[in-house]
């Protein structure tokens, strides 16, 4: 068990679509720099890790499990801990409850560090990740693999100003908001995610032009973020009905 850092937290209009549901894509942030404001207490900032140690944290992987979205208005709970760690790869919690400490969702946040101007990962620094009380293992578990999409669906966009973060590359909230759009309007109206696997592979630099890929079966959505031929992100999601909107 890693050291607990929680918030309290009230949905705001912004972050909410047409049903009144949390939008995931700002949501996931917000989780993020939630993670970000326990790491200035343990003295750990982004900017100790970038200035002690020349290295910045990227995200490689999520996994949600959706109970159900958080709506307008409604008050919740974020918890999040660190949980584990090896050499390369460190796990981070986050868990959202209602307000009678029903759990709504979780996200499984899978952490590098790299090299700032490598760009290439390198090892956990142990007396870095000390203050969270993550339990040092051998092996974590893996991320799941994704199969390349066969005549897939897809939609372009270019990469914008407002697309992009710090460090000029797409900011990650970006991939899975392109990854809705090749979904239909009527069908996200009546359904509600319920698990979200999500993968990065390569950052997307600014001016680039991005496919958005799409294979859908049922319930079932697997996608793709192409760019120039290569992938850049891949996801899959598994729905359920949701016809009166939660």
């Amino acid at each position: 068990m890693g050291l607990i850092y929680q918030e309290n937290f009230r949905i705001p209009f912004d972050m909410c679509d047409v049903k009144q549901e949390i939008k995931l894509p700002p949501f996931i942030s917000h989780c993020l720099a939630l993670s970000g404001r326990q790491s200035e207490e343990l003295g750990r900032s982004d900017l100790f890790v970038y200035q002690e140690y020349g290295l910045i944290w990227v995200v490689t992987d999520y996994e949600l499990t959706i109970n159900r979205l958080p709506k307008y208005n409604e008050a919740v709970v974020i918890k999040t801990e660190a949980v584990a760690y090896n050499k390369f790869f460190c796990h981070r919690m986050f868990y959202i409850y209602d307000e009678a400490g029903n759990l709504l969702l979780d996200i499984l946040c899978y952490f590098v560090l790299i090299d700032f101007d490598s760009r290439k990962v390198v090892p956990v620094p142990e007396e870095l990740i000390a203050p969270y009380q993550s339990e040092q293992v051998k092996k974590l578990p893996r991320a799941p693999k994704y199969q390349d999409l066969e005549n897939p669906l897809s939609q372009e966009f270019s990469v914008g100003y407002f697309d992009l973060d710090m460090n000029g590359h797409v900011n990650n909230g970006k991939y899975l908001e392109w990854m809705y759009k090749t979904l239909k309007h009527d069908f996200l109206l009546c359904h509600c995610p319920r698990k979200i696997q999500l993968k990065y592979i390569k950052e997307v630099a600014s001016e680039s032009w991005v496919s958005s890929r799409l294979v859908q079966e049922g319930l079932m959505s697997r996608h793709e973020i192409v760019v120039d031929g290569q992938i850049h992100a891949q996801a899959v999601i598994e729905w359920r009905e949701d016809r009166v909107g939660g």
